[in-house]
């Protein structure tokens, strides 16, 4: 019964397969490669875009560097308060940046709003010397809530950071789940709606070890070979990445994968709302839950085997957190999750 992270399991049998298959023989290094260029040639096509690609091994080298490209070290980023960005990277966006500053902003839900930015932009005055100038918006598809935005929040943010003349990065570490739930095609949730920078991530939704800096706005493009390589973030055996983006993609497999991580977490969301005493912070749109439980059934289920971080955030409803006997804990569901987990945990959460 292990919910702490999609990062707890390992690969899927396929990308494994593919890089036994890619380790076979020479290539050429450093990302010069023909599973690099078909990785590349196959993001252009999910995205409908020609788009430039670069491949990393973790999440937070793929947003540093991709925030990176669009703020200056003077410059802020605005993200919600709970955003990753901000509060999981060990300031690491700041270090890529040079020293720029990440700006939390509150929202419900884990969602940034155009009034939210409004109110942002009047903190940081552009021209205002004493202050950090303006430079993106950064938001994440699914949010640290679980939450996805829609294709017109996803236009509508990005018409108010334009309006400002900020750029808009998105921190898709789970992009896949918000695809595979419906909420709109790659095309239409990224670039159609205003992104310029996308962090695509591989390794929570099957990969062992990929994430992909997708660039829509070519402009952008030419800092980013120097700036990974200068941050130690060009592998040398680079068809390794390259043979996991291309194995994720091909056939439609991440989607595959991603639509089983969110239907178990629809099972688990669905038999715990069922549960009297027993309510979900957030809906479960993706593959993270968020119940909240009194705080003995919390320390059983633990007792139990379960496995599941504690939850504080600053979206947490007002009349959750203020409540002192129960918790909000966090399950994320993976493509590995099996039913008998889901079945064995529900048990226990419903047992008197």
């Amino acid at each position: 019964m292990n919910f702490a992270s999609d990062n707890s399991v390992g690969a899927s049998p396929r990308i494994l397969q593919a890089l036994l298959d890619a380790n076979a023989g020479a290539a050429a290094a450093y990302g010069a490669d023909p599973w690099s260029a078909r990785a590349g040639a196959l993001l252009a096509e999910t995205f409908e875009a020609d788009c430039a690609v670069w491949l990393v091994a973790t999440g937070t080298a793929a947003n540093a560097l991709a925030l990176a490209t669009l703020v200056p070290p003077y410059g802020a980023a605005f993200c919600h308060a709970d955003a990753h960005v901000s509060e999981d990277e060990c300031g690491a966006p700041e270090m890529f940046t040079g020293g720029a500053k990440i700006v939390g902003l509150p929202g419900r839900d884990g969602k940034l709003t155009p009034a939210a930015l409004a109110a942002g932009l009047a903190r940081y005055p552009k021209g205002a010397v004493k202050s950090v100038q303006p430079a993106a918006i950064s938001i994440s598809q699914a949010t640290e809530c679980g939450t996805l935005y829609s294709r017109a929040e996803v236009a509508a943010l990005a018409a108010a950071a334009k309006a400002a003349g900020l750029r808009v990065h998105m921190d898709g570490a789970r992009f896949s789940n918000a695809i595979a739930a419906g909420a709109g095609t790659p095309a239409e949730l990224t670039w159609k709606a205003g992104v310029d920078v996308l962090t695509l991530g591989a390794t929570k939704d099957g990969a062992l070890a990929c994430e992909a800096i997708v660039v829509f706005d070519r402009a952008l493009a030419p800092a980013l070979d120097f700036a990974r390589k200068r941050a130690g973030h060009t592998l040398s055996k680079g068809r390794l990445l390259g043979a996991q983006m291309c194995a994720w993609l091909e056939g439609g497999h991440w989607l595959e994968l991603a639509r089983r991580a969110n239907a178990a977490a629809a099972r688990l969301a669905a038999g715990l709302a069922a549960i009297p005493g027993v309510e979900l912070a957030w809906p479960a749109q993706a593959n993270e839950i968020f119940p909240v439980l009194p705080k003995a059934k919390v320390a059983a289920l633990r007792a139990a085997g379960a496995v599941f971080y504690d939850w504080t955030a600053a979206a947490i409803p007002a009349r959750i957190a203020e409540e002192t006997g129960r918790q909000t804990i966090r399950l994320v569901t993976s493509f590995a999750t099996e039913d008998a987990e889901i079945d064995r945990f529900l048990a226990l959460a419903g047992a008197p």
